[in-house]
Order: structure tokens, then C-alpha cells, then sequence
């Protein structure tokens, strides 16, 4: 990176104080080594020579809502993650064995997520979750046939491989990874951050451009039992949780032009769940058996050239029954372009909109309530909608900056204002702010 990106991305952050960089330009290694504290003195060499790496990252961000929502307000959420990878082979000579663990410490200046203004189905931020000290996955692996074949068994993150898109991770709003068609149906928000479950997943790839993964997760992160708010009846990730049903998951996977030289490259996929276990109808509230779903993705590049600027485009769409499900219909799409500003070649503009459409049972309830509520005013739930715009100033390859707008139409789908004593709806909702990140 420049000297001028580095100035740009650093007074972004600083309020537009620059008087370090000088001191900092000469320190030529420190700008373009990978992680903050470097090789430690070669030992962080050493460590992956035995099979070891040891990661720690850090991401802060203060995002508002300064216009609608439930109510006006600034948080300042932060995330520090530790993770340790095991190369098997090279620590035991377990010849194809991986393992992985991961875990945070989430902490806000008051204690609330943005989303407890908003009232959103979609999470203004990725990272947001309830304070706490967490173990998040732990796995291991087996991998065969060259890496044809891979099994993994432990405490999985669907969100880690399932129903994922490359370009809309350049986006921070929650929504964009683990999408509201599963985190508003699924038990708890299923398996995916910040709540883990036990699992097992197996990867089939019988050509370069073919994989096929198939895995199967208890049900219900929060545990037996829980009658809160599911992070904190499984504060600190431990619970291990058998109990909910279980959730299967399938994915196919097709990928064209992954090599250099090929072509525009792009990723396709098209997967589905089946949820066993109990799920409220959305209308009369009685027990219904069992859920599913079905969703696909494209993520294609459709532009770039020789320097590695780019244009990347992603959608996604999926649905579940009317009669079981909060959200019945979603789609997603956007776009990221790397390289915008010449010479700041890493950083990322990206625009997103996402559509998560209320279930007519749900609604033909909310009628209901109408007929029988002395007030006509009584809001019918119809969809919500958010529309992002971030860009990401990679700063160092251990540093970036990203200022963030979102807009969420009909935040909740609808609703009433819980704050408002009037029962009027949730107002649309104008969320800005800015996030770090750090790699350490």
C-alpha cells in the first residue's frame, strides 16, 4: 500500500491527524509483514514448523442509530479472538489430521448491541452478541484421498461453510453472512455465531471444481431448557447442547476458473436444511414437526485486470414454508470493487441490499389481532430491507479501517415500537459508523 492510502485510511480513523506517519514510513517491514507483533523473534517460524499457529485478532467498532429504529443511540462493541490451528502430521504424525479451536471476548461500552436499537431482524454488525467470554468451535479433522475427502467432528459453526458468499463479506451487517432466512427460522439462530453446536461434516470433491459438503448439528445451540435469551443459558459457549433436534444441512458446490490465467473467476452453489424438532405456527402458535429450507448462491467476478483491480458481484435467494417460518422469502445482492483508488489496491468498496420477507401466516396473525384490538392502527408485517454501502481501507495487511451506512426499511418486519407507550411501528432505521480491525 501507499504512503497516501496509509494517510488516508489513518486519518479516517485519527480525525485527521497524521503526525505519526513520518516516524512510521521508514519502518518498512513493520507496514508489510502480515500480523502486528511480527515472527516474535522467529518463534511464531517455529511454531508452524511443529504444526502450531496461535492467532489473535481484534475488532472494534462504534455504530449508531441516528435516525429511527426503537431509539437513538451509540455502541462500541469490541471482539477479540483467539484461535490455535494444528497441523496433526507435523505435531503427532497423524498423517492428514487437522484441529482447530477458536474463541472471543465480546464486550460493549453499555452493554447493548445495536441491534437493541434498531430492532432489526438484521444485525446491524457480524459481531454483535451479548458480553461474554466464549468458546466458540473446536474441531478436528481427517483429511483423505489428497484432500479429496475431508471429515470434521466437534463444535461446528454452520456459518463457517454453509450458505456463504466471498463478496458479501466485504459487508458487515449480520444478515450478509448468516442469512436471516436461517438466523430469523432456525432454533436460536442455529448453529452459527456467536453459538456453536456439536457436529460432524464431511467434504467430498471429486473434481477441482466439484465439492459437496453434507453435516449434521444439534439442533438447539442454547441448551435444554432454556426459557431466556439462548447466549445466556450457554454463556460461555460450553453447553455442548444435544437437545433441539437435529439440524442437516447440504450444500453443492461448483467453482470455475479458481486457477491463474483462467478466466473470471465465480462460485456457485445450491443447498438446503431439514430441521427435526417442534416450531410454532406462525398463525394459531400450536406445535408443528420438523422445518426446512432451500437457498442458492452466485458469486461471480465480472471484471478485472492485470494489477488485481476487480468487480465481484453476489446474490443469494432462499425460502421456507409460510407456516412454520418467521421469514418465508430472502434475497440478498450487491457488489465489491477492489482497487477503486489507485494505488490503495486492497481496499474494497462494497454495496449491498437485502430482502427478508415476513411469512403471510405470520401477517394473517397480526389480522387477526386487528379484528380483535381497539386499535386500526395495528401494524401488518410485510418485509424488511437493508441497504449497506462500506468500504474497507486496508491500511497494513494487519490493519483496515471501514466506514459503514445502512438504511433498514421496516426494521422487524413491521412492527411495534416497544419503546413507544403510542404502539406505533418501528420507523426505518439510519445506522453509520466505523470499525477496525486489527491481526495481531
Amino acid at each position: 500500500m501507499t504512503m497516501l492510502c496509509r494517510a488516508l485510511a489513518t486519518a479516517l480513523l485519527l480525525g485527521g491527524s497524521m503526525a505519526a506517519l513520518p516516524a512510521m514510513a521508514d519502518e518498512t517491514n513493520f507496514w508489510e509483514q502480515d500480523t502486528l507483533t511480527g515472527d516474535w523473534g522467529g518463534a511464531r517460524s517455529e511454531l508452524a514448523d511443529q504444526g502450531i499457529e496461535i492467532g489473535l485478532a481484534y475488532v472494534g467498532e462504534a455504530l449508531g442509530d441516528v435516525s429511527g429504529g426503537m431509539k437513538r443511540g451509540w455502541s462500541y462493541e469490541g471482539r477479540a479472538e483467539l484461535s490455535l490451528d494444528l497441523d496433526l502430521d507435523k505435531l503427532l504424525g497423524w498423517q492428514g489430521g487437522t484441529a482447530h479451536a477458536s474463541a472471543y471476548q465480546i464486550h460493549h461500552t453499555n452493554g447493548l448491541p445495536t441491534v437493541d436499537y434498531t430492532g432489526s431482524i438484521g444485525a446491524p454488525s457480524n459481531i454483535e452478541a451479548r458480553q461474554a467470554t466464549r468458546l466458540f468451535t473446536l474441531w478436528v479433522q481427517q483429511s483423505l484421498f489428497d484432500d479429496a475427502v475431508s471429515i470434521r467432528a466437534g463444535q461446528l459453526a454452520a456459518d463457517d461453510e454453509f450458505m456463504t458468499s466471498d463478496t458479501a463479506g466485504n459487508l458487515i451487517n449480520g444478515t450478509f453472512g448468516w442469512a436471516g432466512i436461517a438466523a430469523a427460522n432456525q432454533t436460536n439462530g442455529g448453529p452459527a455465531y456467536p453459538l456453536a453446536t456439536p457436529g460432524i461434516r464431511v467434504a467430498v470433491a471429486p473434481t477441482k471444481n466439484l465439492t459437496v459438503l453434507g453435516a449434521v448439528f444439534s439442533g438447539d445451540p442454547a441448551g435444554e431448557d432454556c426459557f431466556d435469551d439462548a447466549q445466556l443459558c450457554n454463556r460461555h459457549g460450553t453447553t455442548f447442547s444435544m437437545s433441539g433436534g437435529t439440524l442437516w444441512m447440504g450444500e453443492v458446490q461448483y467453482a470455475i476458473n479458481q486457477g491463474e490465467g483462467e478466466g473470471l473467476p465465480g462460485v456457485y452453489k445450491l443447498g438446503t436444511w431439514y430441521q427435526t424438532g417442534k416450531f410454532a405456527d406462525q398463525r394459531y402458535g400450536f406445535e408443528r414437526s420438523n422445518d426446512h429450507g432451500i437457498y442458492a448462491i452466485a458469486d461471480q467476478t465480472v471484471w478485472q485486470n492485470g494489477v488485481g483491480d476487480a468487480l465481484s458481484v453476489f446474490a443469494r435467494i432462499g425460502s421456507a414454508p409460510d407456516n412454520r417460518n418467521l421469514v418465508s422469502f430472502y434475497a440478498d445482492g450487491g457488489l465489491a470493487y477492489k482497487g477503486l483508488i489507485p494505488g490503495c489496491d486492497e481496499d474494497v468498496l462494497a454495496l449491498g441490499v437485502a430482502y427478508a420477507k415476513i411469512s403471510d401466516d405470520a401477517r394473517d396473525a397480526d389480522r387477526d389481532i386487528q379484528l380483535l384490538s381497539p386499535d386500526p392502527a395495528y401494524p401488518l408485517r410485510d418485509q424488511e430491507t437493508i441497504f449497506e454501502l462500506s468500504y474497507t481501507a486496508a491500511v497494513t495487511p494487519w490493519w483496515s479501517v471501514q466506514p459503514d451506512i445502512q438504511y433498514i426499511v421496516h426494521p422487524g418486519g413491521n412492527v411495534p415500537n416497544p419503546e413507544d407507550a403510542t404502539g406505533a411501528k418501528i420507523d426505518n432505521a439510519l445506522v453509520v459508523g466505523i470499525r477496525t480491525s486489527l491481526t495481531f
